[in-house]
Formats: C-alpha cells, sequence, structure tokens
C-alpha cells in the first residue's frame, strides 16, 4: 500500500480529517485520534489492539507489524505501510472508528454499507 492509498482509506470514513502530528499526516474521527502515518519508518499508528493481539501480529508478520519504546504501554501496533495489506488497514480502522465515531454516525454508516 502507498501512503496515498493510506489516506484514500483513511477519508472515506465518516468524518474523518486530516491534520499534522509530529511533522506526518495525522488523522482524526470526532475530535479523537484515528491513526497516523509516522515517517520515520513509514508505518501506521493501529489503535484498539491488545497487547496479545500485538504480540501474535509481531510474530506472524515481523516485516509488517512492530513496536517502538513510545508505544510499548498503549493498546496498539505499527504496520509498515509497504507490506500491510489494505483489506487488514480497513478493518483496523473499522474497529477504531466503531469506538470513537459518534453512535448515529456508526449506525448511518453500517446502514449504508449493508
Amino acid at each position: 500500500m502507498t501512503a496515498d492509498e493510506m489516506k484514500a482509506i483513511v477519508l472515506a470514513f465518516p468524518g474523518a480529517e486530516e491534520g499534522t502530528s509530529y511533522g506526518s499526516p495525522s488523522f482524526k474521527v470526532n475530535g479523537k485520534f484515528f491513526t497516523r502515518l509516522r515517517r520515520d519508518d513509514a508505518s501506521v499508528v493501529l489503535m484498539d489492539v491488545s497487547h496479545d493481539e500485538r504480540e501474535m501480529l509481531m510474530e506472524a508478520e515481523p516485516g509488517t507489524f512492530h513496536l517502538t519504546p513510545h508505544y510499548k504501554d498503549y493498546p496498539c501496533v505499527l504496520a509498515r505501510i509497504e507490506s500491510l495489506h489494505a483489506g487488514s488497514f480497513q478493518n483496523f480502522l473499522e474497529r477504531r472508528f466503531r469506538k470513537v465515531a459518534k453512535k448515529s454516525v456508526v449506525k448511518a454508516w453500517e446502514a449504508e454499507r449493508g
């Protein structure tokens, strides 16, 4: 996946807004952190990933999923966009979207998708 493809997937979510964080593209939904691109390692921050799931992902796909000391205490994992499957990225974002978007927005989004 390229950075442009990543951005298109993120911005397809209702209410997703682009900004910057640490000089890199960052995205919010409902004023809450959604994801961001880390330019230093071309990775996205995927939130709402338990420590157990994170360990499993890093063991199964170490070329894609990784962690830095900064994120070790947070329920998240980093994923290199070059090797991250777009469908997997979409699934991680859907999980986060359901958590941070307004309930009415989530309900309308789910109804629209069928």
